[in-house]
């Protein structure tokens, strides 16, 4: 159904393992732990540049409120006229409304497939064939060791289910019949993916101005329910998923904090350029305004403020 989705993400996990394998050595647990993390790596770092966008989407809309406000105590009446005056500000701010659509669908098919691709190493359960969905003709141990997964050999199969994470082959789960050290490599996943998926929810939230009732059930399921969420759905997830899961939450976390940072340092830019524009081209009292002043001085901070990035 996804298979689109499933080929690019195994070619780039057998590319990173077989990178790994020839420093570490092809039996090496190290090789496929490093790749898993590198995969989550290349896919979230190539989803950057639309993070980026959508936070300064965001940002723009923070700044346009007020005039937005204006409009509507404007015309109250004119709903038409309303969304018109709205939809032409947003136009010559560059904003755009569904900009946040498409790391959302981007990074939910990674998702599913990273997932998929993951845990398909391991087709010996009943639901371990297709996301969120079960088969009744699971492999045997023996056909499933001698299948490839999409572009990952049969070879590259035997090698990862012979993996352990300290001690904890990746395709065990808490679920089954673990022992201290799959409990324990576990448990330490479940929670380091729970902390990032707070901290990352805390990031965004600091940023929110709105205090509505749906702001509010928001901000609790990202604050809370969903960190608890990974606690708890964690307990079903091979080992290998848990630490896809740690270390996509753990960037998410580290990149929200990054990305905002960068996009306030844009704000704070622009602030200071507007207030010298409106200091340099308002004129004195009982002083005669310069036509084309106020042009020139606008191209000198602009001119000025890309010099400073520079």
């Amino acid at each position: 159904m996804l298979d689109f989705v499933y080929y690019p993400v195994s070619a780039v996990l057998w590319l990173w393992h077989t990178a790994f394998a020839s420093i570490l050595g092809p039996g090496s647990d190290l090789a496929w732990v490093l790749a898993v993390i590198c995969l989550v790596a290349c896919f979230r770092a190539a989803l950057v540049p639309t993070v980026l966008k959508q936070v300064r989407n965001q940002a723009a809309l923070r700044r346009l409120r007020p005039k937005i406000a204006a409009i509507e105590r404007a015309h109250p009446e004119d709903r038409a006229r309303r969304t018109e005056e709205i939809r032409r500000l947003h136009a010559d701010n560059g904003v755009g409304l569904f900009v946040g659509c498409l790391p959302m669908l981007v990074q939910g098919l990674l998702f599913l497939g990273l997932f998929h691709v993951l845990r398909s190493f391991d087709r010996t359960g009943v639901g371990s064939h297709i996301p969120f969905q079960a088969t009744s003709t699971p492999m045997s141990p023996e056909q499933n060791a001698t299948t490839p997964n999409y572009l990952l050999g049969a070879d590259d199969v035997r090698s990862f289910l012979d993996t352990h994470l300290f001690g904890a082959p990746l395709t065990a789960t808490l679920a089954g019949t673990p022992g201290v050290t799959v409990t324990a490599v576990a448990i330490t996943l479940m929670t380091v993916a729970a902390i990032a998926t707070h901290l990352a929810a805390r990031v965004a939230v600091a940023r929110q101005d709105a205090d509505t009732a749906q702001a509010r059930v928001m901000n609790t399921l990202s604050l809370w329910v969903f960190p608890a969420g990974a606690l708890i759905g964690g307990a079903v997830l091979p080992i290998a998923v848990l630490l896809y899961w740690a270390s996509t939450n753990a960037w998410t976390a580290a990149q929200q904090y990054l990305v905002h940072r960068r996009v306030d340092a844009e704000n704070a830019r622009r602030e200071a350029d507007t207030v010298v524009v409106r200091a340099a081209t308002t004129p004195k009292p009982g002083a005669r305004p310069v036509r084309g002043r106020s042009r020139r001085i606008r191209y000198q901070a602009a001119s000025t403020g890309r010099a400073k990035r520079l």
